[in-house]
């Protein structure tokens, strides 16, 4: 079976968009009094520069990205990456030759931190949950030493809360991946057969996507077994499908640096009635979750929704400690999806929505959709799953 190609959005982003960005941050910078901040890792450096390179890849060298109160970023980069900044709004690059570990950057960002803080002594820096630094832990500490009597504050609340609502020309990128999933899980459900191993069903899968537009595949997941599956971040493997196992893939495809983020399940001939009702009930849960997904609503509020759909079957647990997160220039952003959560929806948070369960000994049923919250609800970036477990009966 062969579909043609989706047809993909734009690449890039106009300045206008990174303008918009910045002085979002910027606003909520002058509310907290900080001078200026700086950003060093790629997410956060690529959303606010247009800086985009596989070069990231490599430990060994630091980048640095530097956001005053006011005016545009200043780029603090190893002299290999200065050319890369021709394809950017940045027009201010200072580099040093790097590698350099006896000062790899840390005199050049200290003296452009102070000057673009000017007389204010707070200085932003990403410390909190779900953050790091990229940069080794003693430069961070001579950095802090060389700023003297300035004060190092955690921004990540801040930076969570700017790219937790996307524009139109963001979420157009991700749904391009998510439509690029979705169809690649249509084109597995009627090529897979008993007899392949995970990886193949995995490569398969991976092959069509590229085919479809996705630049990459860099989350690619595989678990089964006999009635259901007991993890689901590790694999694919080489085991072999046969009569009896429920597998589940769980793929993150990227376009122009924004992924999707959804599984899929899929039995093999005979079918214990237990796996069959674990697959109706997260169905459910996922039905409520939908439902609840508006602005006003809270985290928590989805999370409850889908949780109680679950606890109408018996549901043994939830080792994942969450269902659901958010989704962007990264497989997992915040916010997360669970119990007591407060975060509150708004138009253009894109999230994934994952119910699962435990539903005996060593045994997991779990479904994630992604979607966007509009200004009424949550519209799907993709189709549906099915609604009922596909079933490949062995010949």
């Amino acid at each position: 079976m062969e579909t043609g190609k989706l047809i993909p959005p734009a690449r890039g982003f106009t300045n206008a968009e990174f303008e918009e960005r910045t002085k979002r941050l910027q606003a909520f910078m002058t509310m907290e009094n900080i001078g200026a901040l700086f950003v060093s890792t790629e997410p956060e450096f690529r959303y606010f520069s247009g800086f985009k390179s596989q070069f990231w890849e490599s430990p060994t060298r630091p980048w640095f990205l530097v956001i005053p109160a006011a005016g545009k970023p200043i780029a603090v980069v190893p002299e290999i990456g200065v050319a890369g900044f021709d394809q950017t709004w940045i027009d201010d690059v200072r580099s040093w030759p790097s590698p350099r570990p006896e000062d790899d950057g840390i005199s050049l960002l200290t003296d452009t931190l102070k000057t673009a803080a000017g007389s204010n002594r707070k200085i932003g820096a990403m410390m909190g949950p779900e953050s790091h630094l990229r940069m080794p832990a003693n430069n961070f500490k001579q950095l802090c030493q060389n700023l003297g009597s300035h004060e190092i504050v955690d921004i990540s609340l801040l930076m969570r809360t700017i790219r937790a609502v996307k524009s139109e020309a963001e979420i157009a990128k991700i749904r391009f991946a998510c439509e690029v999933t979705a169809a690649g899980f249509d084109f597995l459900r009627e090529t897979i057969q008993p007899g392949m191993s995970e990886r193949d069903a995995c490569k398969t899968m991976q092959i069509e996507m590229l085919r479809l537009g996705a630049d990459s595949c860099p989350y690619l997941i595989a678990a089964s077994g006999p009635g259901g599956y007991d993890n689901i971040i590790m694999g694919p493997t080489d085991r072999v499908l046969v009569d009896g196992d429920v597998l589940i893939i769980d793929a993150g495809a990227n376009f122009d640096g924004y992924f999707s983020d959804f599984d899929r399940n899929f039995a093999f001939g005979k079918i214990d009635p237990q796996t069959l009702d674990a697959y109706d009930a997260v169905y459910a849960a996922t039905e409520a979750g939908l439902k609840t997904a508006a602005p006003g609503n809270t985290t928590g509020n989805i999370w409850r929704a889908m949780s109680d759909e679950l606890r109408k079957v018996g549901a043994l647990g939830n080792s994942v400690g969450r269902m659901g997160h958010g989704l962007g220039m990264q497989l997992t952003e915040w916010p997360s999806l669970q119990e007591g959560g407060d975060t509150q929806l708004e138009p253009g948070m894109v999230l994934t929505l994952e119910p699962g369960m435990s539903f005996a000994p060593g045994k997991m049923m779990v479904q994630e959709e992604n979607i966007v919250i509009t200004a009424d609800g949550c519209e799907l970036l993709h189709k549906r799953t099915w609604q009922n477990l596909p079933n490949r009966v062995p010949n």
